[in-house]
């Protein structure tokens, strides 16, 4: 469990208690409903990560969107509704070689058009040899207002290790160089550290 969950469900249950002593009991339930909730959000289950030469995801959800860039590239699109784990970790072990935040506008995280104006944080990652670079961008959608990382320009990271989450309804973006074969296709549910987005050379 992710600690603002419980922040979260205290604050919820206080507002039910306030309301069944101020106004009656029938007010209550909603307000619990809501902190009961919070509590499912913020789960943060333990995952089995596969070994090898791979890139895992670094998201619970959906893939929205796979596009080939002209600079051989390829961008998957991860979108997170409100009921999937909203953890996110790292797609490969490495060291993160940079780091950017950038604000910016709040559409539906579901939307092409979120990836290059919704607020974000972009790491990239250089895996252990120092060939390979994998890309990840937690973006926030029309619901999510809050991005967090805990990660930072040279700090190590294992693959699958826990990264940062984005609050509420969001997405990641992942972006693969063409010597990472891609091993999903669009529509493809994926889960966090444990599915395979791609595998190396």
């Amino acid at each position: 469990m992710v600690r603002d969950g419980y922040l979260y469900a205290a604050v919820l249950s206080a507002a039910a208690v306030a309301c069944a002593v101020v106004a009656g009991p029938w007010l209550a339930p909603p307000w619990l409903v809501l902190a009961a909730f919070c509590l499912y959000f913020f789960r943060d289950p333990e995952r089995e990560i596969p070994a090898g030469n791979l890139c895992v995801s670094p998201a619970d959800g959906k893939v929205v969107r796979i596009l080939r860039e002209a600079d051989g590239r390829t961008r998957v699109s991860i979108f997170l509704n409100i009921f999937n784990v909203h953890v996110n970790r790292a797609p490969i072990g490495g060291q993160i070689r940079s780091a950017h935040y950038s604000p910016g506008r709040y559409r539906m995280a579901h939307l092409d058009a979120a990836s290059t104006e919704n607020e974000r944080n972009t790491l990239v990652i250089g895996d252990t040899d120092g060939g390979r670079l994998v890309e990840v961008t937690q973006i926030a959608g029309l619901i999510a207002r809050r991005i967090v990382c805990h990660k930072a320009r040279g700090d190590d990271v294992q693959k699958g290790e826990r990264i940062g989450l984005i609050k509420f309804g969001s997405r990641v973006d992942v972006v693969l160089g063409p010597e990472w074969d891609l091993a999903v296709e669009k529509g493809d549910k994926v889960a966090g550290g444990s599915s395979v987005l791609a595998t190396g050379d």
